[in-house]
């Protein structure tokens, strides 16, 4: 090992399990079993061909601009400079008072091409009932000040970077997917982080045609 620190910031995928109210769960099975495979290969060989079925907002994931708009860059055409590698910041708001994080909790922090990756805290209530109510959430204004202080990624450790359900104009998805600032959404893990000092990297899988899907998020540093 190189002496660095790896920090897995991804909830694992199971079947059945609820990221989101009334989305389904992952249903995850064989397309091909070891024992039924044993009469396609040679005696002592077998292998598992995996089949998953699950919509694209399942466990940790990340947001494209074609989430949100009909014209905006999809999984695909994501740059991997908004992905990979990125220089990041942990913006700590574990003892806010109230739900709404807003663009004070961002000034004193240089966001320019960074992974701004908000520390809610909240992802100690994932698969739990408490996990889908009141959650931390961004406010308008702080999205806009991220745009304007030219960040690269936005990640966060609760249910919604937006009001959900409450505002259904989603005004955080809104201002930063339009600026093409992917958002990663359910990290955890983030109290294991420095403030700054490390890199981060949620990358999806490349589909044409869609907005949103699982990353295996981490960070390293050290």
């Amino acid at each position: 090992m190189d002496g660095r620190t790896r920090i897995d910031l991804s909830h694992d995928v199971e079947a059945g399990m609820v990221t989101y109210p009334g989305l389904p769960g992952p249903v995850i099975s064989d397309h091909l079993s070891r024992e039924a495979s044993r009469e396609r290969y040679a005696a002592g060989t077998e292998f598992q061909i995996g089949r998953i079925e699950m919509v694209a907002n399942t466990g940790t994931y990340v947001d494209s601009a074609f989430h949100r708009y009909p014209d905006g860059s999809d999984l695909a055409a994501l740059p991997l400079e908004r992905l990979a590698d990125l220089d990041g910041v942990v913006v700590d708001v574990t003892d806010a008072t109230g739900r709404a994080i807003d663009a004070t909790a961002f000034r004193p922090y240089d966001l320019t091409g960074r992974a701004v990756l908000i520390h809610t805290g909240w992802d100690r209530h994932w698969r739990t009932e408490a996990y889908v109510q009141g959650h931390p959430y961004l406010s308008a204004e702080a999205a806009q000040h991220i745009v304007d202080a030219g960040a690269a990624l936005v990640g966060i450790d609760s249910l919604n970077i937006d009001d959900a359900p409450g505002d259904g104009s989603r005004p955080v998805h809104s201002i930063l997917l339009a600026a093409g600032i992917p958002i990663c959404e359910h990290l955890t893990n983030l109290g294991g982080l420095p403030a700054d000092g490390f890199r981060f990297s949620a990358v999806p899988v490349k589909v044409r045609g869609m907005g949103t899907f699982p990353v295996r998020a981490y960070a390293v540093f050290g």
